[in-house]
């Protein structure tokens, strides 16, 4: 459990010193060294129930790959009020270990601290807070067949995927947090400046860019939930931004800046008509260090958007029930903006602040490229059972028709076809472009249909369209070829 923290002494002390006011209530914060393991888990999670029966209810969701039962745990006061329903996990990566530990602390506060105990008038919250326990208990990102949780939540690949996203869409929530931490130092940051640098912000917030959610839903995440968030913070002194990654264009580094991918957590759970955001706080490869920090900005950020839930539940339901009847063209494919900007971080030569001039490719700022029009419905073969479970998975309600039907529907056949000989996510991704052609044809009795008229619409959109860079046919989970016929159809009147 032991990690070697990259840090100097210098750099902690002079910009991320400890929480000294964090209280040493969960397993973790009770021991000098390592992680909550498994077992202290569930024992605090046990310990939490027989004192508070009334408010939490402990469930298990399903079981690791080395069968291990993943708790969840559902807290409210029992009252008649009308609640919103807010979901929040950490975990899902087994590295991003306050992630775990900022849930069980939330857990503890909520429960044991008048402060915050009345949150629970107004809400019904549902916390799992080691999504991946088999990762986690080696301290590893990926689950134990070597798959990436946070890129897994179209293709629902992982035991773990499939049992985290039906217990979301049973929970059937309003708001979505998903907590990670993220790595301050990377390889890519050893070639600016002169020595290198490492990541400024305490926290950094991932929120939709995708042009499928709709703009409400996008516009009240940022203006609402992450600005009340990013008060919070300014308030305790913690530095924030929005979130960016690097990656490689053309052999230069680039900073990927906000999400379109329907793949993982913040875009996924705004496709359900949402609010959704992912939380990343510094943290990665840092063992132990600041750990009650970065465990007080995960405390601070949870509470933030229950008080926001709390304080503008009608507002948040008004705007879902307004986004769950949107009527908008489909944007398959999108292209992020490409702009210059300056980003800060510290510098590994004098340790100070220093703004860089970086290239964002700004998913909060697409535009959309493949464009059509949004369908009523989708009609998809009788033998097309996987596809099927996973769209059930994913929330989407489904019928079948009840007797053999004449239809006018739109086909789609592979015009350009190209499959990766590289593995990504232990998937062979495919390229396509399809041709549309509309005609009538004779739809077999049990053929299902999936109606465009439903809360979900959005995100069955995603993994339908073949040319969506996280559907269905992209991801190889329904494989095609040159020329063929897609067992997918459009209606559209």
């Amino acid at each position: 459990m032991g990690q070697i923290s990259p840090q100097s002494k210098k750099i902690t002390e002079k910009f991320f010193p400890e929480n000294e006011e964090i209280l040493n209530t969960t397993p973790a914060l009770l021991k000098k060294k390592g992680f909550t393991d498994y077992e202290e888990l569930i024992a605090f999670l046990n310990n939490l129930v027989a004192k508070h029966p009334q408010k939490i209810q402990l469930s298990f969701i399903g079981e690791s790959q080395k069968g291990k039962k993943i708790p969840m745990v559902r807290l409210t006061n029992p009252n008649s009020s009308e609640k919103i329903k807010v979901w929040m996990q950490g975990g899902l990566h087994g590295n991003e270990s306050a992630s775990t530990e900022g849930m069980l602390y939330l857990l503890d506060r909520l429960l044991n601290d008048e402060s915050y105990t009345s949150l629970l008038n107004d809400i019904d919250l549902a916390i799992v807070p080691m999504a991946n326990i088999d990762g986690y208990l080696k301290v590893d990102r990926y689950a134990a067949n070597g798959l990436d949780l946070n890129r897994d939540q179209t293709k629902l690949m992982a035991p773990e995927s499939v049992v985290l996203k039906q217990a979301y869409t049973n929970f059937n929530p309003e708001v979505g947090v998903d907590f990670h931490e993220y790595t301050p130092y990377r390889k890519d940051y050893a070639t600016l400046s002169d020595f290198g640098v490492t990541a400024l912000y305490d926290a950094m917030f991932l929120y939709s860019g995708n042009l499928n959610v709709p703009k409400n839903l996008r516009q009240i995440t940022d203006t609402l939930f992450v600005e009340n968030a990013r008060k919070i913070l300014d308030e305790n002194k913690l530095k924030h931004h929005p979130y960016i990654s690097t990656t490689k264009v053309n052999g230069e580094t680039h900073f990927s800046h906000g999400s379109v991918s329907a793949r993982s957590s913040a875009t996924n759970y705004a496709l359900t008509n949402a609010i959704a955001t992912l939380i990343e706080v510094r943290g990665v490869g840092l063992g132990r260090t600041s750990f009650k920090r970065r465990i007080n900005v995960t405390f601070l950020i949870a509470i933030s958007y229950l008080k926001t839930a709390s304080q503008n539940q009608q507002l948040v339901k008004l705007a879902i029930e307004k986004a769950s009847q949107q009527k908008n063209d489909v944007v398959v494919t999108s292209v992020r903006a490409v702009y210059k900007d300056k980003v800060d971080f510290i510098d590994l030569d004098t340790n100070e602040i220093i703004a860089l001039e970086v290239t964002l490719r700004d998913a909060l700022k697409s535009k959309p490229d493949i464009v059509r029009k949004r369908p009523i419905a989708y009609l998809i073969d009788e033998n097309q059972k996987e596809i099927i479970e996973k769209l059930k998975i994913l929330g989407a309600e489904i019928e079948q028709l009840t007797e053999d039907t004449e239809i006018t529907v739109e086909t789609f056949q592979i015009d350009e076809y190209d499959r990766s000989s590289v593995t990504y996510e232990k998937m062979n991704q495919q390229t396509v472009t399809v041709k549309l052609t509309e005609e009538k044809k004779n739809f077999k009795k049990g053929t299902f249909k999936i109606s465009m008229n439903q809360r979900r619409s959005n995100i069955i959109l995603e993994v339908l369209e073949p040319e969506a860079p996280n559907s269905f046919v992209s991801f190889g989970v329904l494989e095609t070829s040159k020329g063929a016929l897609l067992p997918i159809y459009r209606i559209l009147n």
